[in-house]
């Protein structure tokens, strides 16, 4: 089954031109996809299309064979999570309650979301803090934590919320390279569809099972790593000269202006 697809999609904002024109793909359940390109290639506004924050002005996404827009938004958020970039600093609340939002929108009735976790709740919400090593600091307020802690929370977030797809806009920025590496292989041992966008091609190549490079809008290379991160794709991309070394486990990156 297709876990997620997007149909001739374009999206701009109110009054402007087109940021993304003409997207089209489907992922599999189960699938690992990175999304990569230069800055302004619309990455980010990909994912948001994805995540259901925009609508599209053209096409369709489908959420599980169904119109993104056309089921509520706890229905949705019981199947898709999203870990953004940034996150806002001034919560009042600890690590803990971040992540207990995440059974939100499987809770029922008048107040659901203020009460306590119930013990099923309780137990999902603990197992994530663990899974994140998040244990010693679940007590602490949220806007005390590091970049990298903070991003670990929002991932123990999503995970709470038990999806079937988690979108992430550059999972690694604020981790050190053991979280990074650590937080790749939780992904990839989810069996969940992922979609992430990465500016480390390196890591892309490495975690995602499909890469889809983007430029200006549009899809310029959609395959496995070893074919859409060629060298002429990445040329074309971030407009540098390329140079892959595949001798190696894993492809080294080089570009020259």
């Amino acid at each position: 089954m297709t876990a997620v697809e997007l149909c001739d999609v374009s999206w701009g904002p109110k009054g402007g031109p087109d940021i993304l024109s003409d997207i089209s793909f489907a992922v599999p359940q189960g699938q690992i996809m990175a999304i990569c390109g230069a800055n302004g290639a619309g990455k980010s506004t990909l994912l948001r299309l994805i995540y259901r924050h925009h609508a599209p002005r053209r096409g369709t996404v489908r959420l599980m064979g169904r119109d993104i827009w056309r089921i509520s938004a706890p229905e949705a958020a019981r199947s898709l999570a999203a870990v953004l970039q940034e996150q806002p600093t001034d919560f009042a609340l600890t690590a803990r309650q971040i992540v207990a939002l995440g059974r939100l929108p499987h809770r029922r009735g008048w107040g659901a979301g203020l009460s306590t976790p119930g013990g099923e709740d309780a137990a999902i919400i603990d197992a994530a803090i663990l899974r994140m090593d998040l244990t010693a600091l679940a007590d602490r307020p949220f806007g005390t934590l590091s970049g990298g802690e903070r991003q670990r929370v929002m991932v123990a977030r999503a995970l709470t919320q038990q999806p079937r797809v988690i979108v992430l806009d550059e999972p690694t920025n604020h981790l050190d390279i053991r979280h990074q590496l650590e937080l790749l292989a939780l992904l990839k041992g989810l069996e969940l569809t992922v979609i992430a966008t990465l500016h480390d091609l390196t890591l892309a190549a490495e975690f995602a099972e499909r890469v889809l490079v983007l430029r200006d809008g549009r899809v310029l290379a959609d395959g496995p790593p070893e074919t859409a991160l060629s060298e002429a794709t990445l040329a074309s991309a971030f407009q540098v000269r390329a140079h892959i070394d595949r001798s190696g486990d894993t492809p080294r990156f080089s570009f020259h202006l």
